[in-house]
């Protein structure tokens, strides 16, 4: 005993170490968009996703000889329906950061862990116990704190484009986390494939939708690294050995604190105006993830 507790409290810190810097790394994702504010969403989605594919490369391993045993529908939905959710979910959160309050929009994006809870209990309950309808009901009633005055003041405006694209993005990365919990696909060890055919296919709607601009600053494209390298890079591997931990039903909670830290981070650069309903939507976020996980 005395000899195999050390080894446990190693890997509960490295668990959590792990994790708390995927959830930084995430939570960094509004502000880091701001920063680009030259490039179009797009563009800057496709930039991103290379550079995570190029951070992720040492999660890439040979594995053909277990690739046999997929179907082919599961393979199309591998290596076409995970890069669609991927590109949608990074266009679209980025879109939506230039159409909508990039706090507000943060927000909306960050419910995504409830919406994964409502979907994976739903499965695999066949129900939905009370606890997570009532947190999902808290984290909904955050983003609706933030969306009212909207509806109020001026009815559908300009911003309710980047909402709902917020909401789509958050869409997707729920379906990716249903996904990711398959165990014959491995998407961990495939990760700089999904995440270059991603980048390909936002860079072909770049191109169709954006056209074509000139060539980025040094200074944008090193945020577009940081992004790729950041949240899609170190973030997933790191997120990857926090859920190996033999606490990982525990770290996963630290998931919950991303809305606080991306509104806070955005509050104290300057550009998110501290607003009452900020605070109060980001902890009705977090109070109603964590209910919803319990």
């Amino acid at each position: 005993m005395q000899i195999q507790a050390p080894r446990v409290v190693r890997s509960t810190w490295h668990g959590a170490g792990a994790a708390g810097l995927a959830v930084v790394f995430w939570a960094l994702v509004p502000l880091l968009v701001e920063q680009a504010g030259e490039l179009p969403p797009l563009r800057l989605s496709a930039l991103a996703l290379l550079a995570g594919a190029l951070g992720t490369l040492p999660m890439a391993r040979r594995r053909r000889h277990r690739d046999t045993t997929l179907t082919g529908a599961q393979r199309l939905a591998i290596y076409l329906g995970i890069p669609l959710l991927m590109a949608g979910a990074v266009g679209a959160s980025f879109a939506a950061f230039t159409r909508a309050p990039t706090a507000e929009a943060a927000l909306i994006l960050y419910t995504w862990p409830v919406l994964f809870l409502l979907a994976s209990r739903r499965l695999a309950l066949g129900r939905l116990p009370i606890t997570t309808l009532a947190g999902g009901l808290l984290a909904f009633a955050g983003a609706a704190l933030l969306v009212a005055p909207q509806a109020l003041a001026g009815g559908v405006s300009g911003a309710w484009g980047g909402y709902l694209l917020a909401l789509a993005a958050a869409l997707c990365w729920a379906l990716y986390s249903l996904a990711s919990q398959v165990p014959a696909w491995r998407l961990a060890t495939r990760m700089p494939h999904l995440l270059l055919i991603a980048s390909t296919v936002v860079g072909g709607a770049s191109l169709a939708l954006e056209g074509v601009s000139a060539l980025p600053s040094a200074a944008t494209l090193q945020v577009a690294a940081a992004l790729g390298l950041g949240p899609y890079g170190l973030a997933m591997l790191a997120w990857s050995r926090a859920m190996h931990d033999p606490q990982a039903h525990r770290l996963g909670n630290l998931a919950h604190a991303v809305p606080v830290l991306a509104t806070l981070f955005l509050v104290l650069a300057g550009i998110a105006v501290p607003d009452w309903r900020l605070p109060l939507a980001a902890l009705l976020v977090a109070a109603g993830s964590i209910t919803a996980s319990r």
